[in-house]
């Protein structure tokens, strides 16, 4: 269908999101999207497209500036297997719960988990003994003993990926409002949800995000998943009236060169760096309010997650009248526009692993959605097939994954 009347039918449609994950006003974000972003161009562009290169191996950029190009992109674990993961919260991780999740996967195709480390709160989820970090943020020991946790995971063989929430940060933000967005009354500006972000301009928040991946990396984590890397939903609309440290750069190239920043600091350590980005996102321009280019951001990363749960697209999508009602067909189509909009990045193209849905999603209403079981996660799952994509990642806020599925369908 027509992209615009696409988008158009999206806005004005709304999207239903489950709680507790990705929970931005993705309308929003839509609005972004049909504003076409001022867009610097890089000079070395081998690949001719606009983006930006991958960074010399082992060379660190200053952040807030890009890192050297180089001619050759090559994976940091090249012995990885191809994932099939779950999501796992840190209290599930460091609960009873973790032994039902270890069985899930060692009974099943399944081989992956994605643990958060560093949380939608914001909250550091282990005892870190690094004082700088203990300062910034505030670790929480829901993950009571991550050395043992780490060991259980080798035990399973669990590839352990360790989720870090980036720019969404109510912790950081609240005991360092400098590195957050400010409103006039000198409060810390926060969304309708009450989440506060932290200032992607500010140098001092890379690095920190970039120290608690780098710990998770040397902790054994054999990738780091980046989320919410980007600006807040809606940001153009008070860009001008809240207080924070910026630049004239583009908000699509800020994003873009703390994901090139980040590969390159963590290069060394010999981890994959992959990032959450909107489903959408492939099907749309970039969307310049929250600093989201679906390309220059899978150009600097090894692995790109776009969130293609059914239940995030609108009537319309993909000429499917209700998409959550037809997850093959669904999921089908956002393949389809994922592979046309990486496809010219040839050797830079990273893994695609989409994040996938197994829950349900009442909140849509009657009529809107179904019941998700086992039939929906293997429709889902043999659309990516039928698309030629073999890695995904099951969500579940709470860790109930659906029983009995075929994970090789």
């Amino acid at each position: 269908m027509n992209i615009t009347w696409a988008l158009l039918m999206m806005t004005l449609g709304g999207v239903g999101v489950q709680p507790n994950h990705h929970d931005a006003d993705m309308n929003t974000a839509i609005q972004s999207a049909l504003k076409p972003p001022v867009i610097a161009q890089h000079s070395n562009n081998s690949g001719g497209n606009g983006a930006s290169a991958s960074p010399v191996p082992g060379a660190t950029a200053a952040p807030g500036t890009a890192a050297p190009d180089s001619a050759i992109h090559t994976d940091p674990q090249p012995d990885a297997p191809k994932v099939k993961g779950i999501y796992v919260t840190a209290y599930s991780a460091g609960g009873a719960r973790m032994e039902q999740l270890l069985d899930l996967l060692d009974k099943s195709e399944l081989n992956s988990m994605v643990i958060d480390i560093k949380d939608d709160t914001g909250y550091i989820t282990y005892k870190t003994e690094n004082t700088e970090l203990q300062k910034l943020g505030k670790p929480q020991p829901f993950i009571g003993d991550i050395n043992k946790l780490m060991e259980r995971l080798k035990k399973h063989e669990v590839y352990p990926i360790a989720r870090i929430v980036v720019f969404k940060d109510s912790i950081l933000a609240q005991k360092n409002p400098e590195m957050s967005f400010v409103n006039k009354d000198g409060s810390v500006w926060a969304n309708k949800g009450g989440d506060s972000f932290v200032n992607p301009y500010n140098e001092d928040v890379w690095k920190y995000n970039v120290a608690i991946a780098k710990e998770a990396a040397r902790l054994g984590f054999k990738e780091i998943q980046f989320d919410y890397v980007r600006f807040p939903e809606g940001f153009e609309k008070r860009a001008e009236t809240l207080k924070y440290t910026k630049s004239d750069r583009p908000r699509v190239e800020i994003i873009a060169d703390f994901v090139k920043y980040a590969k390159a600091e963590l290069e060394p350590l010999g981890v994959r760096i992959s990032v959450d980005i909107f489903g959408y996102a492939a099907s749309v321009p970039a969307a310049e309010g929250i600093g989201q280019d679906f390309v220059k951001i899978s150009k600097n990363v090894d692995v790109i997650s776009p969130m293609v749960y059914p239940s995030h697209y609108s009537t319309g999508w993909f000429d499917v009248k209700e998409p959550d009602l037809d997850p093959y067909a669904t999921i089908k189509g956002s393949m389809v526009d994922t592979h046309k909009k990486l496809g010219p990045l040839g050797s830079y193209k990273p893994v695609i692993r989409p994040w996938i849905q197994d829950f349900t999603a009442s909140w849509l209403g009657s009529g809107h959605y179904i019941k998700y079981g086992k039939k929906q996660v293997e429709e889902q799952i043999r659309a990516l097939k039928d698309q030629n994509v073999d890695e995904y990642l099951l969500w579940n806020a709470n860790n109930r994954y659906t029983s009995g599925v075929d994970y090789e369908k």
